[in-house]
């Protein structure tokens, strides 16, 4: 069976599915090389498995790990605690907090919770992931503390991390969606994320903010402009679809990590947000499990003093 198709739709079935580390290890290695392995050195095919589980080239004698390279890369803990980690995360419909996966894992501090969650939120963007298309509905809120002092609300909100944020329109259904917190609402960085993050030919939608007035003059894009004083409807109604998506992620953060998300890590809670939400519709948590360790495996690992930082 391919292994597209090899993963686990419940939880019964992943406990017969990954007993061992070694069923870990053969699930990951046939992640790394669905087509055959390949030599990370010298491309050779040819391989024997060493008494330390290290893939060894009959060719040019290289040697790896399977974990190499991988979230997992240094890691002292077995794999199959790292799958039910990660079973874990993609089962928990409203996200997963450090002190949550403190207390249920039993881990001996809350930065090792916080630690292992940050380096599985590493792997929840895939790389080269497909630009959002269609019609896109684009707007900018603020994420975070309460603001200080009266006269500087919206834009001008100065305690607030400024996100900008990006939702496919399906009709009244709301598709994929993206976010990137930015410095300020300028022209440049606006139009940085939607070169970024939406497909040549789409249709953006946005309020009459002077940050997107370049769009009307761009080849790549069809602008539509919605401007909300005098039109007689408030933001939600003239931009639905975004304002939805702004209101939902405000109350994830508020709700599953009571709103402690530090300016520095909101990129990593945003992704998280993201990679739930465009699998909403999954029929199985197994699907949401098979993508993070397919993406696990994809990406470079990260340093504790990097995921610090």
């Amino acid at each position: 069976m391919p292994i597209k198709e090899r993963y686990p739709k419940d939880f019964q079935e992943f406990l017969l599915q990954f007993k061992t580390d070694d069923d870990c290890w053969d699930y990951l290695f046939e992640m790394r090389w669905p087509n055959g392995f390949s030599c990370t050195k010298c491309k050779c095919d040819k391989f024997w498995i060493t008494g330390k589980k290290l893939i060894h080239c009959v060719t040019c004698e290289h040697q790896i790990s399977i974990t190499s390279g991988t979230i997992f890369h240094g890691t002292r803990k077995p794999l199959l605690l790292w799958f039910h980690i990660i079973w874990w995360v993609v089962a928990q419909k409203t996200g997963a907090s450090a002190y949550n996966l403190k207390d249920f894992m039993g881990f001996g501090s809350y930065k090792t919770a916080w630690s292992w969650l940050h380096k599985i939120r590493r792997a929840m963007v895939r790389p080269n992931r497909d630009k959002l298309m269609g019609m896109v509905e684009i707007d900018e809120t603020y994420i975070g503390g309460k603001e200080i002092g009266k006269g500087k609300q919206g834009r001008g909100a100065v305690t607030k991390s400024l996100v900008v944020v990006a939702t496919e329109c399906k009709g009244k259904q709301i598709g994929r969606v993206r976010f990137r917190p930015i410095s300020e609402a300028s022209g440049d960085e606006l139009l940085s994320f939607i070169e970024d993050n939406i497909e040549s030919g789409s249709t953006i939608v946005t309020d009459g903010w002077s940050g997107y007035s370049s769009l009307s003059q761009s080849k790549d894009y069809e602008h539509v402009t919605k401007i909300i004083s005098g039109s007689g409807q408030e933001a939600h109604e003239l931009l639905p679809h975004v304002h939805m998506v702004d209101s939902l992620v405000k109350r994830w953060i508020n709700g599953t990590h009571q709103g402690n998300v530090s300016p520095k890590h909101l990129p990593y809670y945003l992704d998280e947000f993201a990679f739930r939400f465009n699998r909403k519709l999954s029929k199985h948590r197994g699907k949401l499990f098979y993508r993070l360790i397919q993406q696990a495996v994809s990406i470079s690992p990260t340093p504790l003093n990097e995921l610090v930082k």
